[in-house]
């Protein structure tokens, strides 16, 4: 058996917003390795975000990004408190996801959350949103968005 330190522990519990002893109980399950213990407890919807889901998300922000002037970018991403919304882990995720979109070129919501992230390949926007679901404690939901590239036709 691996030995399994605090400091996985407290990272898979950042990351899905389970309890210690849930965190350790997925690590020792996929004997110390990180990746495959979030993987299991993402299949088995243990992380607090997919409970989190129902609930109304009605504040937020929008944020935007212009990449060198030629692709542009706005999402409304909501939250259920202003508190939320003005948090600067809340604010790099709207970045993130403007970044993303920017990128990924995503035609609506649905594939944007299937995409591969583009800041992490191995993981989906979706997966991304619902790490600041744990984190944060509240629902996150991508209302919609809009992406302009200069010269494009519609």
């Amino acid at each position: 058996m691996t030995k399994i330190s605090i400091e996985a522990i407290r990272r898979l519990r950042e990351i899905t917003g389970v309890g210690l002893t849930d965190a350790k109980q997925a690590l020792v399950a996929t004997d110390g390795d990180f990746n495959e213990a979030l993987k299991a407890m993402r299949k088995q919807g243990m992380t607090k975000a997919d409970k989190r889901s129902e609930r109304k998300a009605r504040s937020g922000l929008i944020g935007g990004y212009v990449h060198d002037g030629r692709i542009g970018v706005l999402v409304e991403v909501n939250c259920e408190t202003d508190f939320v919304a003005k948090t600067d882990e809340f604010k790099e995720l709207v970045k993130d996801l403007c970044l993303h979109i920017a990128a990924s070129e995503p035609q609506n919501v649905e594939e944007l959350l299937q995409q591969p992230f583009v800041k992490n390949p191995d993981q989906t926007a979706g997966d991304y949103i619902k790490e600041h679901v744990a984190k944060l404690g509240e629902n996150i939901v991508v209302k919609r968005f809009s992406r302009l590239e200069l010269g494009e036709t519609a």
